[in-house]
Order: structure tokens, then sequence, then C-alpha cells
């Protein structure tokens, strides 16, 4: 199995703009062409992650120099009003930052190969919406949406935009007040790193409009299952595909890696791109450890219209 392992860094704050990617270097290129045997002449499904958002300026959990994180539950979550409070005051902030990203490069090549008809499907771990902002229409949102919240008392949904507009009623200031401090990280479920509790203890979360319940972002905690018709509508997308390209995961839970394993059991061929290590390395047929939108676009490129 060839790898190639380029270093990046982890962006926050200070480093909202997208990434210019460079152009894959010529080892690169080499397991590109390679990728492209695979893929050529194939539809293919598509499972993406955060690595893919990382040239927007959006870190990711588990790259080459992220920061540890220990995201909130969803068990802590519903389980303390003081973990919702910290919580919110937390997503606050990083929903300042997650919704001034914009698709980059490796996103408007995802979209030009449904276009193309080269894709069964999109799957994606993110939940940034950025595919869609690109031109994707066939996704799987597998997490979730971090543009809308959802009442876990009477389930109405409401738009994140909204909410962000009660937030900044109910906390004038808050905002400047956590920026002051310097450069704030956030982490590509919109949340942020936070350090002062006293900022924190101050923050009014907002309740359902309708019933006074608790609003939840409408994405996937750690503890919480995928839906189960979005696991169906991803497997049929692997079900249709001629092989599996991962782009930007590290396979670290589940919800991603049992697309690769499935892929396996039916004896189609898959391709991980990502930097650092994945827990499919060894069931892929070639792993290329490079960037992922510069390496999308060369595939995009070059790969045959169906």
């Amino acid at each position: 199995m060839r790898q190639r392992r380029p270093g990046v860094g982890m962006t926050g704050f200070a480093s909202l703009p997208p990434v210019t990617p460079a152009e894959p270097d010529r080892d690169e290129l080499e397991v590109l062409q390679e990728i492209h045997g695979v893929l050529a002449g194939k539809r293919f499904a598509l499972l993406t992650g955060a690595g893919l958002s990382t040239d927007s300026g959006i870190p990711d959990y588990r790259g080459p120099g992220a920061a540890p994180r220990a995201p909130m539950t969803y068990q802590e979550f519903i389980g303390s009003p003081d973990n919702r409070q910290r919580y919110w005051a937390r997503n606050h902030i990083g929903w300042s930052h997650l919704r001034r990203a914009d698709p980059n490069d490796g996103h408007t090549a995802v979209a030009r190969m449904e276009q193309r008809g080269l894709l069964t499907g999109l799957i994606t771990q993110n939940v940034d919406r950025l595919h869609e902002d690109a031109g994707s229409r066939n996704v799987v949102d597998l997490h979730g949406r971090f543009d809308r919240v959802v009442c876990l008392a009477c389930g109405r949904s409401y738009s994140r935009t909204l909410l962000a507009g009660v937030l900044e009623e109910l906390n004038p200031g808050f905002l400047d007040a956590a920026l002051a401090g310097g450069v704030v990280e956030a982490a590509p479920d919109a949340d942020a790193t936070v350090e002062d509790a006293a900022l924190i203890s101050e923050f009014v979360v907002a309740n359902c409009p309708a019933c006074g319940g608790t609003l939840k972002p409408d994405f996937v905690y750690f503890g919480e299952n995928v839906p189960k018709d979005r696991v169906e509508r991803s497997y049929a997308m692997v079900d249709s595909a001629g092989a599996l390209l991962v782009a930007g995961s590290s396979l670290t839970v589940m919800s991603g890696l049992r697309f690769v394993r499935h892929a396996i059991k039916q004896g189609k061929e898959v391709v991980i791109i990502n930097r650092g290590q994945t827990r499919g390395d060894d069931l892929a047929t070639i792993k290329l450890e490079a960037g992922v939108s510069e390496s999308l676009t060369w595939l995009e490129a070059e790969l045959p219209a169906l």
C-alpha cells in the first residue's frame, strides 16, 4: 500500500480564509495515477470527513497538529443544565466562525464529480454544509447539520441563524468579550474552546419558543446513534457503487468505518486519501497521505465522465 505524509497545521479563528491547495508532488502524483486506475470507468461512492474542510479554515479533530479535544456527549448535554449552558456558550462562538466558511476546491471538485455522473452518492461526516454550498445534491449528512436546531420536547426545528439572533439579544456583548482574549480555537462541530468560566456562567440559554423545551443542535453527538434512514441511504450508495473513496476521514468512529467494511464484504475496492493514520488503512486497496482538496481536484480533472 502506497503512502505519503506531507505535514499540515491546524487553523483557528485567526485563519478562516480558505487555503489555496498546493499541487500534488511527484510521489503523490504516482499514487494518484494508481487511484485513477482503480476508479476510472466506475461509479463510486464518496465518504468525506473533516480533513476536506481544513482548507476552508475549519480545523479537524484528529489530523496532524490537531489539538486534543473531548467533545461533550449526548448524555452530558441532556443530563445537566450547567453542561448545556457551557455548550451553548461555546457553540455561539463556534457558530460565528463556522458560518463564515466557504467551500474550497475539494468541495467544488466533488460537486463536479456528481454532475459528471461519477458518483453513486456522497456521504459526509461533516456538519458544515459546505458540500451543499458547492452544489452537491445527492448528499447524506450522516452526522446532521450545524445550521438547524431541534427541540427535544416537541420535535420542532429552527434555523440556527434565527437562534443566533435570539442568543445575541439574550447575551449582548458576549461574542466581543469572548473574542477579546485572543484567538479562540473552533471545531468542525461549531464548538469552541473558551477558558473564561466566569463569562460562560453568565450565558443565558434559549429555550424552544413554542414549548419552552430544550434546544439541541441538529447533529449527532458522541453517544447518539445515527438515524436509521441515513445509514440505509448510505449503504444503498455503497451497494450501487463499483468502489468506495474515503477522503479526509480518520474513520475513528464506527459511523464511517462501517461503510468501508461493508464495501470490503462486497468485494469492492476501497481508496483512502487522508493525512494521518485511519482505522481503515489495513482494508484499503490504496492509501494516499496527501492534501484532500488537491487530490480530489486532480481526480475530478482526470477521471473520464460516465
